[in-house]
């Protein structure tokens, strides 16, 4: 019985360690930009987009369609740099030794 409780508590870390990482990773910030900057995207750490910004000069001479790519063009990349933000805070996460069954 008492390798059981050992076990829940060291789920109960574990859950803590993951919950305090999600809470961190909001808090971080990570841009991407496309088109040479003329589209620059904000993300938290946990992929959510906070904010695009468009310059003016993006508008010129520009199509929609192009203008649409280097949004989401930006947004991947955001996407993906919060992606590999996320596995390497999760490396650093010790994994905790299990009792013996």
């Amino acid at each position: 019985m008492a390798d059981l409780q050992q076990l829940f508590q060291l789920s109960q870390q574990v859950q803590g360690r993951l919950q305090q990482l999600q809470s961190e990773l909001a808090g971080r910030t990570i841009e991407a930009t496309s088109g040479g900057g003329l589209v620059r995207v904000t993300a938290d750490g946990r992929g959510t987009i906070r904010g695009i910004t468009i310059e003016p000069a993006a508008f010129d001479e520009r199509d929609a369609e192009l203008l649409g790519d280097l949004v989401l063009a930006a947004v991947a990349e955001a996407q993906r740099r919060a992606a590999d933000l996320l596995q390497a805070e999760m490396r650093k996460v010790q994994p905790l030794p299990f009792p013996p069954l």
